[in-house]
C-alpha cells in the first residue's frame, strides 16, 4: 500500500475504495472530495482493521451525519442488550456508534462491534483505562494510557476521542473562571484529576506525536475532545472553552503534518443565539476541520425532553456548519437510555441533520420533502408512509384513527379536509 491514511491518499491523488463508496452517497464531485480530504475539511473514519465497515464521509459539502452513544457500565452490564441497541441504531440510520463502555470485558465487546457493525465505530480510551486499571486515577502511568489507545486501534475503532487539548494552560484558565458546572466531560474530568493529583502535563498533549504515530499506523481519525465543553448555558462560550479550542486548532495542524485525519468535538449546552458563533469560531480556529457537536442543548430546564432541546440546537448548528451530530436521548441527565430512548434520540438527531442539510443547500436534501408534499397533496397514504423518517410510528398513528371508526380524519380538520375539498373541486 502506497499510503497510510485516507488523508495521505488524497494528497497523493490516490482514489481509495472508501472514497469511491462515499462518493456514491454524496452530491459532491470526485475532485472536490479529494481536495477537501487533502485539506482536512472532510474525513473518512476507516480503521484498517474494521473489516465490516461501510465508510461514511464527514465534513464540508457532505450530508450531516449522526452518532449514537452506547456501551456497558457497572450499572447496566448487559452486553447483549447493548448489542441489540447497536443493531437497532444501524437499522434506524445511525452513521456511527460510540462505545462508551466502562465495565466488564470491554475489549471483547469492542471486537464484537467491529465484526458486526457497518457503521463507523468510536471510543474514548480514557474511559476504558479506568475500567482496565481501576478507579485510582492518579496511579495510571503514561504507558498504561497509551497501551489502551493502541488496543482500541488494534480492535478496529475508526475514531478515538482524546482530550489532548486540556493542557495546564487550560487548567489555569478554568481556575480563574468560576463555572456553574465546572467540567462535565467524563474523559476531561478523569484527565483533569490525573493532572492535578500528579502535578503533570496532560500525557496526550505532552506526548502528542506518539499519539499521532499510533493513529497514522491504523488510519484512525482523531476526534479531539472538548474536555471543557459547557454543561450549562451560563458556562457557554466562556474563556476555558475557547482556550481549549485554540489549543485544539494547534493540535489539528500538527496532526495534518502527519496525514492524520481530525475532527473537533464541540458543545454542549449553548444558548440559541450563540450557536452560530460557536460554529464560526471552530471553523476559524481549527482551520475548517469537521465539527462534531453534542446537541447543542439550548435550554437547561427540560430533563426528559433533551432529545428535543438538542434537536433544536442541532438543526441550528448543522445549518451553520456543524458536520456531525451526537444524538441526545430523553434520558440525558437522568438515567441510562432504554431501547426506546435510543430510538427517540436517533430520530430527533436525524431530523436535525436533515433540517441542517436543507439550510446548507446540500444537493437533493429537499427533494425528500417535496416527495412527501406531493404524496400529501394526493392523499397517497402508502407513499407518505414510505417516505416517513419513522415509518412504523406513522402507520401506528394512522391505524389508530381508522380503528376508532371516526372516519378518515388526519388532523383537526376532520371532514373539512382542505386537500380533499380542493381535489374534488379540481
Amino acid at each position: 500500500m502506497s499510503y497510510m491514511t485516507q488523508m495521505e491518499a488524497a494528497r497523493k491523488g490516490i482514489f481509495t475504495k472508501e472514497m469511491e463508496i462515499v462518493l456514491k452517497e454524496e452530491s459532491i464531485s470526485k475532485k472536490d472530495l479529494m481536495e477537501k480530504m487533502a485539506q482536512g475539511k472532510i474525513v473518512i473514519p476507516a480503521n484498517k482493521n474494521h473489516k465490516s465497515l461501510s465508510p461514511k464521509g464527514i465534513g464540508e459539502g457532505l450530508k450531516t451525519k449522526i452518532n449514537v452513544n452506547l456501551g456497558v457500565s457497572e450499572d447496566c452490564c448487559d452486553q447483549e442488550l447493548e448489542l441489540e441497541k447497536v443493531m437497532n441504531s444501524i437499522k434506524l440510520g445511525a452513521d456511527a456508534i460510540m462505545d462508551l463502555s466502562t465495565f466488564g470485558d470491554t475489549r471483547g465487546f469492542r471486537r464484537k462491534l467491529a465484526d458486526m457493525s457497518p457503521a463507523a465505530l468510536g471510543t474514548v480510551p480514557m474511559y476504558d483505562a479506568v475500567a482496565k486499571y481501576g478507579k485510582n486515577i492518579a496511579s495510571m502511568t503514561v504507558e498504561d494510557l497509551f497501551k489502551v489507545v493502541e488496543e482500541h486501534c488494534e480492535d478496529g475503532m475508526d475514531f478515538l476521542t482524546i482530550h489532548a487539548g486540556l493542557n495546564l494552560t487550560c487548567v489555569e484558565r478554568l481556575k480563574k473562571n468560576n463555572r456553574l458546572t465546572k467540567i462535565v466531560s467524563r474523559g476531561g474530568s478523569i484527565l483533569y484529576e490525573w493532572m492535578i493529583k500528579n502535578n503533570k502535563e496532560n500525557p496526550f498533549y505532552e506526548h502528542y506525536d506518539r499519539l499521532l504515530d499510533i493513529c497514522r499506523k491504523y488510519d484512525v481519525t482523531l476526534s479531539l475532545g472538548d474536555g471543557l465543553r459547557p454543561g450549562s448555558l451560563k458556562d457557554a462560550t466562556d474563556a476555558p472553552q475557547i482556550q481549549e479550542l485554540i489549543i485544539l486548532g494547534e493540535l489539528t495542524k500538527a496532526a495534518w503534518e502527519k496525514d492524520v485525519q481530525v475532527m473537533i468535538e464541540g458543545p454542549g449546552h449553548v444558548p440559541l443565539n450563540e450557536i452560530a458563533t460557536n460554529m464560526q469560531l471552530e471553523k476559524k480556529l481549527c482551520h475548517g476541520a469537521p465539527f462534531y457537536v453534542l446537541g447543542p442543548i439550548v435550554t437547561d430546564i427540560a430533563p426528559g425532553y433533551d432529545h428535543i432541546t438538542s434537536a433544536i440546537g442541532g438543526a441550528i448548528a448543522a445549518s451553520n456548519g456543524a458536520d456531525f451530530l451526537c444524538y441526545v436521548t430523553p434520558a440525558e441527565h437522568l438515567r441510562l437510555p432504554t431501547a426506546e430512548d435510543v430510538k427517540e434520540g436517533i430520530i430527533a438527531s436525524k431530523i436535525a441533520a436533515h433540517v441542517g442539510d436543507i439550510s446548507k443547500g446540500i444537493k437533493g436534501s429537499i427533494d425528500w420533502d417535496h416527495a412527501m408534499s406531493e404524496a400529501r397533496g394526493t392523499l397517497n397514504w402508502q407513499k407518505m408512509f414510505d417516505l416517513c423518517i419513522d415509518r412504523e410510528k406513522a402507520i401506528e398513528y394512522r391505524r389508530s384513527v381508522i380503528e376508532s371508526s371516526k372516519g378518515e380524519a388526519c388532523t383537526m380538520c376532520g371532514d373539512l379536509c382542505p386537500i380533499k375539498r380542493c381535489n374534488e373541486i379540481a
